[in-house]
């Protein structure tokens, strides 16, 4: 589990193609200070096992599922990674909780200044998704926790303060790139009791929804 709070940014030395899936190697310094083989470390939110581990990198193998569902596959020698350790009992949770399961990825908009150092990113959402996105709610961009500030028409803002955008990937980002999308897992434990739940005849689920429920 983790929190969504990024500790560095590790850059990308390779990533080899095995089969349906890959080997990828990251430069990085901070997360590998107690890391050993078979530790989990999340890259841009997925959460990955550290093999190989060397002075300054470690190795991780990307399944074929994780290059499906992830933005891993476009990632390339030199590329800026978002990178987290797992929480630890003693930790305060300063983000949200955060599994490293990538539900699948947007598609960045934009990204434009708002003064004083902030930033306005607009991410426009796969349909699956857009449920369980609500304002004020909680997401998971590329690995980074963040709050929903408005979303409208498939597309999802949210402010990016200073400290965020200097010590994430985010600055590297451009319009077009995918981002790695993680929902609140909340929203899907509700959604799959409210189905299970009896409904009054012609009530549905999307009825709710458009009475604001």
């Amino acid at each position: 589990m983790f929190t969504g709070i990024i500790e560095e940014t590790g850059r990308v030395e390779s990533l080899e193609g095995r089969g349906d899936g890959a080997r990828l190697r990251i430069g990085c310094a901070a997360v590998l200070s107690d890391a050993f083989t078979g530790s989990s470390i999340a890259v841009n939110g997925c959460c990955l096992t550290a093999l190989d581990l060397k002075s300054g990198s470690f190795a991780a193998d990307v399944a074929p599922e994780t290059m499906r569902r992830t933005n891993i596959g476009d990632l390339r020698a030199g590329s800026l990674v978002n990178l987290e350790r797992p929480l630890s009992p003693q930790s305060r949770l300063s983000g949200h909780i955060v599994q490293g399961h990538v539900d699948g990825t947007g598609v960045l908009e934009s990204l434009e200044t708002v003064g004083s150092g902030n930033w306005w990113l607009r991410v426009r959402v796969p349909d699956e998704l857009d449920r369980y996105l609500v304002f004020k709610g909680s997401i998971a961009i590329d690995g980074i926790s963040l709050t929903i500030a408005a979303i409208e028409g498939g597309v999802m803002s949210v402010t990016i303060i200073p400290h965020t955008y200097e010590q994430t990937n985010l600055k590297n980002k451009r319009p077009g790139d995918r981002v790695n999308l993680e929902c609140d897992v909340l929203a899907k434990h509700v959604e799959k009791l409210l189905q299970r739940i009896s409904m009054p005849s012609g009530l549905t689920i999307d009825k709710l929804r458009e009475q604001g429920y």
